[in-house]
C-alpha cells in the first residue's frame, strides 16, 4: 500500500472511530444499555478503546511501511487530542442539538 494512502486510511478511520461512541445508545455498539441511554462515561470509555485500536492499526500500517519510529509521551498526548478533536462533532450531535422525541 502506498504510504500516502496508508495515511489517508488511518485519518479516516480515526474520524469514524472517533465518532462512533456518539452514534449509537447502545454499550460498544451492541448490548442495550440498562436505561436506554448511555452515560458519558460510557461514550469516553468507547473513545478511550477506539483510541487504542486505531492507534494499533497506525502501528501496523506503519510497520509494514518500514522500521517503527519509537515515540515518548508528547506523541501520545498530541494524537490523544487529535483523536478527541475528530469526536467534536458526534459529541455535538449527540449532547447538544435538540433531537425530537
Amino acid at each position: 500500500m502506498n504510504s500516502q494512502v496508508a495515511i489517508w486510511a488511518l485519518l479516516a478511520a480515526a474520524l469514524l472511530a472517533a465518532n462512533l461512541p456518539f452514534l449509537t445508545s447502545r454499550r460498544f455498539g451492541v448490548w442495550p444499555s440498562d436505561e436506554g441511554r448511555k452515560g458519558l462515561a460510557w461514550h469516553m470509555l468507547e473513545l478511550l478503546l477506539l483510541y487504542f485500536l486505531v492507534g494499533g492499526l497506525g502501528k501496523l500500517l506503519e510497520q509494514q511501511a518500514g522500521q517503527i519510529a519509537p515515540q515518548s509521551w508528547e506523541f501520545y498526548a498530541i494524537t490523544a487530542c487529535v483523536f478527541l478533536t475528530f469526536a467534536f462533532p458526534g459529541f455535538v450531535w449527540r449532547f447538544l442539538l435538540k433531537h425530537s422525541a
